[in-house]
């Protein structure tokens, strides 16, 4: 690729990328469609054979060949190459809308705006699995600290984050808290924001720009990714303490409790303590063993009936019947890979064993 800045160009897209041909061309076709002359689309290619690199040629599209170790690294590369006043971020498995680009750059007229980015939701295409993911990630008491599908009431709202597959910031913001941190092996985008933002500069989201941005089908997929979520959130409060959230505490713990709740039951229930009838009427002889069934019984139930509730009031536009009601397997598997992946991170920080290709699902 020339080194030299474009004519015209203020902004480039930046799209990491690995082993996705396919996909990744949908994207590139919906950006060059709708290209307009005001920006560049640039891949950080990291596939380890030539297909990606054929599709670029084929399309005309700029293409840097990386053989980094993880995101955060690939995105540097790419930086290291922008010469345009904005730079977008984005992944190789979304649909870019119309207009995407300009509909994030025009908030840069006002001076205030270091970056700014969007919602993110399942494209209407996706299976009926991947839809019931969406409606998990965007319910309102899925992982701690994630904003996916965040949609509040505004033309311009100010945050602390964007997820890095719908965002745009200006270059010399980017350049000036040195880029993302070099070798974060995961939440890259968390960590660049809280850098961002503790220098200053000030962060929006843009309700009305949404991505489509498919996602995994439950139950396995989608459980792998959310344990490597969990796990990389983990060593990014490591990096940056201030990213604990309040909830982190109690999803790292979820796994913990959900052992506990199920011997607790299994245990009452084996000792004659599975009485139904307790179950509508306060009265009778209360053994420690029937309060051990009834209170677990009683607790998941409550917890099932808050996972409902939360995916029905949530973002998501692929809520229905089926879909929210399937929440009551999609969030209790998510918290559980979610909680599960902090605790390994957690086991690893303390005995010094964290590793790059201990996480990524993508195994670069």
């Amino acid at each position: 690729m020339d080194e030299e800045g474009p004519g015209n160009e203020v902004a480039t897209v930046l799209i990491p990328t690995m082993d996705n041909p396919n996909q990744l061309e949908v994207v590139l076709r919906r950006l060059l469609e709708d290209q307009d002359g005001s920006y560049t689309v640039l891949v950080v290619d990291s596939s380890k054979d030539q297909r990606t690199r054929d599709l670029c040629d084929g399309l005309g599209v700029d293409h840097l060949e990386d053989r980094s170790l993880c995101r955060a690294d690939a995105c540097n590369n790419g930086l290291s190459r922008v010469r345009t006043e904005f730079t977008l971020f984005t992944d190789d498995d979304v649909v870019p809308p119309r207009g995407w680009v300009r509909n994030l750059i025009r908030w840069f007229d006002d001076e205030e705006v270091a970056g700014v980015g969007g919602p993110n939701f399942a494209p209407d295409d996706d299976p009926w699995l991947s839809k019931c993911t969406d409606v998990a990630f965007c319910a309102k008491v899925m992982t701690a600290g994630t904003r996916y599908g965040a949609r509040p009431t505004g033309r311009l709202i100010g945050v602390r984050h964007n997820p890095g597959v719908n965002v745009a910031y200006r270059t010399s913001v980017l350049t000036e808290v040195g880029g993302f941190d070099e070798g974060a092996i995961g939440a890259e985008d968390v960590l660049l924001d809280s850098k961002i933002t503790r220098s200053g500069h000030r962060l929006f989201l843009d309700p009305s720009n949404i991505m489509p941005h498919r996602r995994r089908p439950l139950l396995r997929p989608m459980m792998r990714q959310i344990r490597n979520y969990g796990y990389v959130r983990r060593l990014a409060i490591d990096r940056d303490p201030s990213l604990r959230s309040p909830m982190h505490l109690p999803v790292e713990a979820f796994p913990v409790l959900a052992i506990i709740g199920l011997v607790s039951m299994a245990y009452g229930a084996a000792m004659g303590g599975a009485d139904l009838d307790l179950w509508f009427k306060l009265g009778g002889d209360w053994t420690p063993e029937r309060a051990l069934f009834h209170g677990s019984l009683g607790l998941a139930s409550l917890y099932l009936l808050i996972c409902v509730v939360g995916s029905a009031l949530g973002t998501s536009p692929h809520r229905s019947a089926s879909t929210v009601l399937a929440s009551c397997v999609s969030i209790p598997a998510a918290h559980l890979a979610y909680g599960w992946g902090m605790l390994r991170a957690e086991v690893g920080l303390l005995r010094g064993t964290v590793s790059i290709t201990a996480i990524d699902d993508k195994e670069r």
